[in-house]
Parts: structure tokens; C-alpha cells; sequence
């Protein structure tokens, strides 16, 4: 019998996702979650690529362990399904706030440690992944482009062509700068404090979860993503510097933490674009969408909004 049609199994929606594919379960004593990939969006292997995702990092980055993967099965409808632990923790966005400097401190080094451990985990070219191999489907982002596709719904909520060209001058920037580095690595892609799990005593990150949208691409996408919103000088100061002391065993080193902020703004660019595409979808699309206006308008990566 499946455990999770089963009468006696509990599921309810776990909160702090817009998906709503994301389940906690409990049975037999033990909790879960469970993810099912039941969209028409997700590629047919997404269930299978991310818990190959999961056990690739394991032992390197605190994520949760795999306990069942089913494929889906089109004779009975049923979509495909990922089973993993429950872990401990607070989510960041919840616990952040509450947070004083000290505190922002604490948790900003330990957030900017696990964006260093991505960044540090190399890949040979930048693509999606495919299946439980982690085979990469290559892409080359072009900035101006990524905008040029997304021009249509931009404009559909808003933006003026003057508004698009001053973006594509601030894109046109941040690709020079971007390729001034030419190795890729491990992408979670969605590296926010929604995904991350802390605890609320040692401030220490119990949990990296929902990688959805992970990939191979630039060192700097996640670190972009982490401080994206969360602009506390405490906090920022702490993950960039708890980045850079954790590749400061790189070949050449870490760059300066202005330039570092500076290349994690541009590696962020691509997701605010795809984000503001989609304003009014949801809170976050609705943020990211005022930022990336504040950004065109005044031609500062990181401009505030």
C-alpha cells in the first residue's frame, strides 16, 4: 500500500513555499517531507536530479537525507515524488528579524560559509542539470538577451522603453564584470533565508533545502542571492567576509569585499529580471520587481529600493 495514500498518514502543506508541492507527513512516529512534482513545468527527472543534488552534497553542506524517490507513473496519473528528512531549525526569514547586530553577525558568517562551500564546488561548464547523474545540459547566459526575452512581460507591467534601455545599460555592465571570472561551479540558485533552516541558539545553519533550481553557473549567483533583500550592514559585512576567508584558499584568492559585493549584485541580475517578469505573482516577485526599477533608474547594482 502507498504510505502516503494511506489513511492513517498525516500530510498537510509545509509553510514558507509558493509552490504548494511541499508536504510534511508523519507516520509510524517518524516526520518528513514530501515533495511532489505534480506541475507540468517540472522536467520529467526533476524528483531524480534533486536527490542526486542531495547526496552529492551530503557531508559537505547540512541538507536533508533522501528516503524515497518515485518516478511518476503516467498509466495511473500519479506524479513523481521526492521523500526526505525533516530537519531541525528556524527559517531565516522568520529568525533574521528578530535578530540584533551581534546576533546578524553570528548568522551572517554562518550563511556566508555555506554560499563559500557552493562556490567551491567546481563544475566544467555552466548548464541545467538532467537526472539522477547530474549530466549538464550547458547554457550561455547572455544578460542583454536574458532582458530582451523577458521585455515583453516587463513591459506588460510597467516598464517604459527607457526604463528596459537603462536596465541594458546596467546588464551591459555586469556582464563585463561577470567575465572577469571563467570557472563555474554548484548553483543552489534560490539561496535565500526562506531555504535556509538555523538554529535559534547557536545561530549556526541547520538546513539547505529546496534546490528546485539548482545548476552549474557563476560562484557569485548564490552569494547574490543571500543578500538580496537582507541589507544590514552587520549582516552583509559578516557574509562577505565569512565568504572570502572560506576562498581564501582559491588560486587567486578572494576579491576585494567591494568588488565581491559588486559581482554578487551582478550575478543576481538574471533572477531579479526573471522575478520582476512575474511582479504581482507573489510578495517576493513584488520586491524584487521594485529593486530591479531602483537598480535601472539609478545605474547602481546595489541601489536599495
Amino acid at each position: 500500500m502507498d504510505p502516503f495514500l494511506d489513511a492513517g498518514v498525516s500530510l498537510q502543506p509545509l509553510e514558507g513555499g509558493w509552490s504548494g508541492e511541499t508536504f510534511l507527513a508523519e507516520a509510524g512516529g517518524e516526520r518528513t517531507v514530501v515533495r511532489v512534482y505534480a506541475d507540468p513545468r517540472h522536467p520529467a527527472e526533476a524528483a531524480e536530479t534533486t536527490a542526486a543534488l542531495l547526496r552529492l552534497v551530503r557531508g559537505l553542506l547540512p541538507v536533508p537525507a533522501v528516503r524515497e524517490v518515485r518516478r511518476a507513473d503516467a498509466a495511473s496519473g500519479t506524479p513523481a515524488l521526492l521523500v526526505t528528512e525533516l530537519l531541525p531549525g528556524v527559517r531565516g526569514d522568520l529568525l533574521l528579524p528578530t535578530l540584533d547586530a551581534a546576533a546578524l553577525r553570528t548568522a551572517g558568517a554562518a550563511v556566508g560559509r555555506v554560499a563559500a562551500a557552493l562556490a567551491g564546488m567546481p563544475t566544467v561548464r555552466a548548464g541545467t542539470f538532467a537526472g539522477g547523474d547530474l549530466a549538464i545540459d550547458p547554457f550561455d547566459l547572455d544578460l542583454s538577451e536574458w532582458v530582451e526575452r523577458h521585455h515583453p512581460a516587463l513591459a506588460d507591467r510597467g516598464w517604459s522603453a527607457a526604463d528596459v534601455d537603462r536596465l541594458l545599460g546596467v546588464c551591459g555592465d555586469a556582464h563585463a564584470l561577470l567575465d572577469t571570472v571563467d570557472r563555474t561551479c554548484l548553483v543552489h540558485s534560490d539561496l535565500n533565508p526562506k531555504n535556509l533552516l538555523l538554529d535559534p541558539t547557536s545561530l549556526q545553519v541547520t538546513g539547505v533545502v529546496d534546490w528546485e533550481f539548482a545548476h552549474s553557473g557563476s560562484p557569485f549567483t548564490d552569494l547574490g542571492n543571500v543578500l538580496r533583500f537582507d541589507r544590514d550592514p552587520a549582516y552583509v559585512d559578516a557574509v562577505l567576509e565569512a565568504w572570502a576567508e572560506r576562498r581564501s584558499a582559491d588560486a587567486s584568492g578572494p576579491p576585494p569585499a567591494a568588488d565581491l559585493l559588486q559581482l554578487a549584485r551582478a550575478a543576481d541580475l538574471p533572477a531579479l529580471v526573471e522575478l520582476a517578469s512575474r511582479e504581482g505573482a507573489n510578495p517576493v516577485a513584488d520586491r524584487a520587481a521594485a529593486l530591479l526599477r531602483e537598480v535601472a533608474r539609478t545605474g547602481d547594482l546595489s541601489a536599495v529600493a
